[in-house]
């Protein structure tokens, strides 16, 4: 959530602040803002919507600078309005900032009593009234600033400029993720390297607790605010950038047919044909052969992958296995356990809650003097939680442009499957014949995802019998119900009909007070053991008066009948059925979003990263 851009050049980056803010725009924003230094004034513009709304502005007005900062900003304190939109400005200083001051009410009655008036209703103006209040006694801008991050409490990263500075960009990292692109007589920030990618491929990466000063020629960091390091330059892969459109009409729909794709390059990087390479997590084997359980860590579609891992990892390997929602883990005081893998699951490796409840468990490991091992799965090999963890595997998907996600997650359930069979082979717990039909299934796989899109124009015909629903279930039954989950999910998420999923055991107790006519409910029915009980689970739907709308296996023998639609689906080994059967609710939450005329790719109130509480 949220976007930073700044930089300082010896060119007009006015535009390069634009571009950047666009490239960010998947977060997930309702305002945006640029401010830039010119001749000792600061020049800035905001407008609440689109980015392309300030795009106008700025060109109208003919903004112009070589040193500044932007911002595209999701509401937390204060409405979406232009006044509460970033940067915000206290005499000569502009700041920009993502995250909370969770302590900014105590900071800002103690600015009011030295005089400072406030305009908006953020969290963030406190900042540029602390920096400006420093400055009066403070012999630079990077010493103000160093003196009054220690009164910040929360989550943040800061852009800072000053007029009376005009090649000096100051920037802070303390629980929010931001980046420093690297370039030829000039430098930028990032929330994101992707928003820099058109300017350069080379970055670093700060640390907690990173403040950083760049001009035109130069990059100081101080570790802890005052002690000065060196942060390796990592120079990126040019593909990364590849995230455009192209053919389709919504990022969602490019990435959910880019799947096949996303999981042969994640499925490639652990398999030798049908064995696992050996330098595949060689690293993690001792801690492998000591666990006793695995305790996963996760938010939103994440959790839903953690769940299914669940199933596998107790079916499979017989390790017992936990899964928790993040926010709810790390304010729960949970009791940190010997002999344990906790593996956090993120697609940015930047999850606020999932990287607090990392640290927290590490820390409280420590204290207690207990081994445990952690780990990551997540799609950003630069991610904090990648660099935090003992051990990590990273899902090959790509940039995921879409709030909605699709491909990342998965790519996540096929790196849990390819974890999952690692641990077992270490620990001895899985058979070569079962080692051979998940493998080969794996390899399988896309192409039966590339078999399943073929029924894209069916799932449209279908979706159009939703436009008008307000309300709809979603029924599967063990690895199907974290599925049922997960299509709910997508289905409230861009196309804003309530919706939710459910086991289909649980019908009885609860539920089915809600079916009638006007009810849609989808069912997950592939070719398991379970298929003969969830049979009866429609049968009861349908007394109701139910409307089924069903993706079943074609060896299923379930068929079309009055108000019951049937979309065949390829059949797939039973482990892996889950990865299949996220495609058709997938595409079907993307075409009742498009039919409702919703924004898909930027539903309302949501974002992307999720690096706040």
């Amino acid at each position: 959530m949220c976007g930073i851009v700044g930089g300082v050049a010896e060119r007009n980056i006015s535009e390069i602040l634009i571009e950047g803010l666009k490239r960010l725009e998947y977060r997930g924003y309702d305002s945006a803002g640029l401010a830039l230094i010119n001749h000792g004034q600061v020049l800035r513009e905001r407008r609440v919507g689109k980015v392309v709304n300030l795009e106008e502005a700025v060109k109208s007005h003919q903004v112009a600078g070589t040193l500044g900062i932007a911002h595209t900003r999701w509401a937390t304190h204060g409405k979406p309005t232009e006044t509460n939109a970033h940067p915000h400005i206290s005499g000569k200083v502009a700041v920009v900032h993502n995250g909370i001051i969770e302590n900014y009410a105590e900071l800002k009655a103690d600015l009011q009593a030295l005089g400072y008036v406030f305009s908006s209703q953020t969290d963030t103006e406190v900042v540029a009234h602390l920096v400006a209040e420093a400055l009066k006694t403070a012999d630079s801008l990077l010493v103000a600033v160093q003196s009054i991050v220690s009164k910040l409490k929360g989550a943040y990263a800061l852009g800072i400029v000053h007029a009376d500075y005009p090649d000096e960009l100051i920037t802070v990292r303390e629980g929010s993720p931001l980046v420093i692109g690297v370039g030829i007589g000039e430098n930028f920030i990032g929330s994101d390297q992707l928003a820099l990618l058109p300017i350069t491929n080379r970055f670093i990466y700060l640390e907690e607790g990173d403040i950083a000063r760049l001009t035109r020629t130069s990059i100081e960091i101080y570790a802890h605010g005052t002690q000065a390091v060196q942060r390796p330059v990592k120079e990126l892969d040019a593909t990364v950038s590849n995230s455009s459109k192209g053919e389709y009409k919504h990022y969602m729909l490019k990435e959910i047919y880019e799947q096949p794709e996303a999981l042969q390059q994640t499925i490639s990087q652990a398999l030798n044909g049908n064995a696992l390479r050996e330098d595949f997590l060689a690293d993690a084997e001792v801690n492998f052969r000591n666990i006793e359980q695995i305790q996963i860590i996760a938010c939103g579609t994440s959790y839903h992958a953690g769940m299914i891992a669940k199933y596998w990892a107790e079916q499979l390997i017989d390790v017992p296995c936990q899964v928790e929602i993040a926010s709810e883990f790390r304010y729960r005081s949970p009791v940190i356990i010997n002999r344990t893998l906790y593996v956090c699951i993120s697609q940015s490796g930047e999850t606020a809650d999932t990287l607090a409840a990392l640290r927290d468990t590490q820390k409280r490991a420590a204290a207690k003097g207990l081994n445990i091992a952690t780990m990551t799965i997540c799609n950003v090999a630069t991610s904090s939680m990648v660099r935090e963890t003992d051990h990590h595997l990273l899902t090959l998907a790509g940039p995921e442009i879409g709030v909605a996600s699709t491909k990342a997650f998965t790519t996540q359930l096929a790196a849990l499957m390819l974890l999952l069979l690692k641990i077992g082979q270490v620990k001895q717990r899985i058979s070569a014949e079962q080692m051979t039909e998940i493998t080969d299934a794996l390899w399988h796989c896309p192409k039966v995802i590339l078999d399943t899109l073929q029924h894209n124009a069916e799932i449209l015909r279908l979706s159009e019998l939703f436009v008008e629903k307000q309300h709809c279930l979603f029924l599967g039954r063990g690895t199907h119900f974290p599925i049922a989950l997960e299509g709910a999910l997508k289905l409230k998420e861009i196309s804003y009909i309530h919706a939710e999923g459910y086991a289909a055991g649980e019908l009885k107790h609860g539920p089915l007070a809600l079916v009638d006519n006007d009810m849609p409910v989808v069912i997950l029915a592939p070719q398991d053991d379970m298929l003969d009980k969830l049979k009866s689970n429609m049968e009861e739907v349908q007394a109701r008066g139910g409307e089924l709308f069903i993706f079943a296996d074609e060896q299923s023998g379930i068929t079309e009948k009055d108000r019951q639609h049937v979309v065949n689906i390829p059949s797939v080994n039973t482990w892996l059925a889950p990865i299949v059967y996220s495609i058709p609710v997938q595409l079907l939450s993307y075409h009742v979003a498009v039919l409702r005329g919703t924004d898909v790719d930027q539903p309302r109130n949501l974002a992307k990263s999720v690096t706040v509480e």
